[in-house]
């Protein structure tokens, strides 16, 4: 494990890497990341060694700090567990009016199920539940796939924290609770959607179905799949009794709330085509990609990809520091930034900046004003 801090790239580290790096300081072993480093709370091969790295400070509440470390833990053992899951899509669904209205309604009968005093309760909330989740699947056929992908790498991670952070049922209760209420707030769900569903159906499983994670080597399913196999409830209702499901969890004014949100969607789709497709661009083809990035303010674009309002981005090429939107493909084979005024250094732009290695440089593209990356001969 390793401890960064983001501001000076310091780094404790639990461990000697195995290029020597690190110099050994008492205990520990300390130094400094090199720039091109990726620094965030994520897995890492560095300097020859696989680490967990977290950024410091790291959380003050007991809770969050023990679920992040084996949150991030899980990531870093996760290549080698046998866990059978989908590519992932980019779940461009749940920015749209439906996908997010049927998700949050989700998420308030997930709330319910996990605080249910009684047999009754419990499965009348993971009903709802489901049947949100089935509704859901159905405006959006690609959605149950796309869906499972994230939710069996964000999601079980996040179960993991939960679950191995937090000594006692009630606490994994609590931390489960904190999670699908952190985010209902987020810019976006599309990818952080998966950090509240994974902890409330994993312990929802552990109740239904104790040993249910043996099953994740043999199905690549999502977790609600999972949950409706093991205590056997239907996923689909008719439309009379998912219309009153709606109602116990204040559906109506959720729907309003959403209706205003996707007005102001369809503008922000409009101003990014603008910026990122139809306008010039500089584009960033990837090769062996690290980046860091926050989940929570990711914006789709329909058929284009998924716009990062901040992020940093390594490549064999040097590093973008973006802080102001950037585009990326679908495939994540490439980048897009708004076109720089010019191909000279500084090489920069609207909200984001480039540093190449010797031996790359910009080069016209196709249309007039877009730019290319491209290897010096």
């Amino acid at each position: 494990m390793m401890l960064v801090d983001p501001k000076t790239r310091q780094v404790i580290a639990s461990h000697a890497d195995a290029q020597g790096m690190l110099k050994e300081r008492g205990n520990v072993f300390a130094g400094q990341l090199p720039a091109d480093a990726i620094v965030a709370n994520t897995a890492v091969d560095w300097s020859g060694t696989r680490w967990t790295q977290l950024l410091w400070p790291l959380p003050q509440d007991a809770s969050r700090r023990s679920t992040l470390l084996a949150h991030e833990m899980f990531h870093r053992l996760q290549p080698a567990l046998p866990i059978i899951a989908p590519t992932e899509g980019g779940n461009e669904h749940l920015d749209t009016l439906e996908g997010r209205y049927w998700l949050q309604l989700e998420w308030r009968a997930l709330a319910h199920a996990l605080e249910a005093t009684d047999a009754v309760a419990l499965r009348s909330a993971m009903t709802d539940a489901l049947a949100f989740r089935a509704e859901r699947y159905r405006h959006f056929p690609a959605a149950a796939q796309e869906e499972a992908a994230l939710e069996l790498n964000e999601g079980l991670a996040e179960y993991t924290g939960v679950f191995v952070g937090n000594p006692t049922p009630s606490a994994r209760i609590q931390a489960a609770l904190h999670d699908l209420r952190a985010h209902v707030d987020d810019r976006s769900f599309v990818r952080s959607f998966a950090y509240a569903t994974g902890p409330a159906y994993g312990l929802l499983l552990d109740q239904a179905a104790p040993g249910w994670r043996r099953e994740l080597a043999r199905h690549a399913r999502d977790l609600g799949t999972h949950l409706a196999e093991a205590a056997r409830i239907p996923m689909q209702v008719d439309a009379p009794a998912l219309r009153a499901a709606a109602a116990r969890h204040d559906g109506p004014l959720l729907h309003e709330a959403e209706t205003l949100r996707e007005q102001q969607r369809l503008a922000q789709l409009e101003h990014n085509r603008a910026r990122f497709v139809t306008g010039p661009v500089l584009r960033l083809d990837l090769h062996s990609m690290r980046i860091q990035f926050n989940p929570n303010t990711m914006q789709p674009l329909p058929g284009h990809g998924t716009v990062y309002p901040t992020m940093r981005l390594t490549d064999t090429w040097g590093s973008l520091d973006v802080a102001d939107g950037a585009l990326m493909q679908g495939d994540w084979k490439a980048v897009f930034v708004q076109a720089p005024a010019s191909a000279d250094p500084p090489l920069q732009g609207p909200g984001w900046s480039l540093a190449l290695k010797p031996g790359w440089s910009l080069v016209p593209g196709a249309r007039k004003g877009d730019y290319l990356l491209k290897a010096n001969p």
